[in-house]
């Protein structure tokens, strides 16, 4: 299959400051890999910058002047974990304005999929808050532009080990929008319960599937396996979209998962078939979180791997999780869908 990468230099220029874990090394370690990753099909995507109109589909013109102020200045912050330099703004305008090319690339019929590597990452970017890193919602903004032109049912697949807040709360009313989430839990930001389901007609919209600590790729192939897949194709998305973390890594420093590059290479290959068969396998997967340079240069290769479609008819591992860990996300969401087992 052919896939879109975006990826760029420019990416490096939101400079955190020294210890921050989300610094531009991830970017310079996932350009050296890709400069030795081979893989036929691969088709290169310059990113654009999104226009502050663009932003303005998941987040309030307040938000996106407060971070616009920023430009030009000396390093603030937003949050304790939130700071900012003078090109952050420039950086995370050409972040989420990466995943639109992307996008666009994806319904024009360029490409069939692809990997939006871009930084700041946008999960937890609520509509009228930076915070967790993160300054826009690239993902969120992407669903919202595709709902703007034509696309119906849109799925949010989100495997990083912190919890989309940002994301949940700007499709919670939504009912064309299925977002799940597989997180570590309790754990920052403190939302994602299982109990969290979406609102009004969008109920059983949010599938929250929280993991406790200690969990692995048995865990999260379960997750998917039994609940998310299952889910997914109840909705029939016509089109899937990703927040890919790789900090459930058992490498990771800032969390504590046990995950590792087969687990998200299976994870991956679950999404493919799901939008096989109701989204002509259109999959655009976006870079959120991953602060170990080893886990991301092991996982991302899996993962693009995997959007060749190469490996699509292989089966997928058996899992043996501790089955209780998945109750509570089966309990909420027996009212909205059929949850075998």
């Amino acid at each position: 299959m052919r896939t879109g990468v975006v990826l760029d230099r420019r990416y490096e220029a939101h400079d955190t400051g020294a210890g921050h874990p989300e610094r531009p090394e991830r970017i310079r370690a996932i350009r050296d890999l890709m400069d030795a990753y081979r893989r036929e099909g691969l088709v290169a995507i310059e990113p654009r910058v999104a226009t502050d109109a663009e932003i303005a589909l998941n987040h309030d013109p307040a938000h996106v002047a407060r971070v616009a102020a920023t430009a030009g200045r000396a390093r603030t912050a937003f949050d304790a974990d939130t700071p900012v330099c003078a090109e952050s703004y420039a950086t995370a305008a050409l972040a989420a304005g990466g995943y639109l090319r992307l996008l666009e690339a994806m319904l024009a019929g360029d490409v069939d999929n692809g990997f939006a590597f871009v930084r700041p990452p946008g999960h937890h970017a609520e509509p009228d808050r930076a915070m967790g890193f993160c300054l826009f919602n690239n993902v969120a903004i992407g669903a919202h532009w595709l709902r703007a032109r034509g696309v119906g049912r849109i799925l949010i697949v989100d495997w990083d080990v912190h919890h989309g807040n940002g994301t949940q709360e700007s499709f919670w009313d939504d009912p064309d929008t299925l977002y799940a989430s597989i997180h570590q839990y309790p754990f920052y930001p403190g939302t994602g319960a299982a109990s969290e389901v979406g609102g009004g007609a969008a109920a059983g919209r949010t599938v929250n599937v929280p993991l406790p600590a200690g969990c692995g790729d048995d865990e999260y192939i379960a997750a998917f396996t039994d609940l998310v897949a299952p889910v997914a194709r109840q909705f029939r998305p016509e089109v899937v979209l990703v927040s890919a973390g790789f900090d459930a890594d058992h490498r990771d420093p800032l969390a504590g998962m046990q995950a590792t590059e087969a687990g998200f290479g299976a994870l991956a290959r679950i999404v493919m078939r799901i939008a096989e068969e109701s989204a002509a396998g259109r999959v655009a997967a976006v870079l959120e979180g991953g602060y170990d340079l080893a886990a991301l240069r092991a996982a991302v290769p899996a993962v693009l791997d995997e959007l060749g479609g190469a490996r699509l008819r292989e089966a997928i591992p058996t899992p043996a999780p501790r089955q209780s860990v998945l109750a509570p996300a089966r309990a909420a969401q027996r009212g909205f869908w059929e949850i075998p087992g």
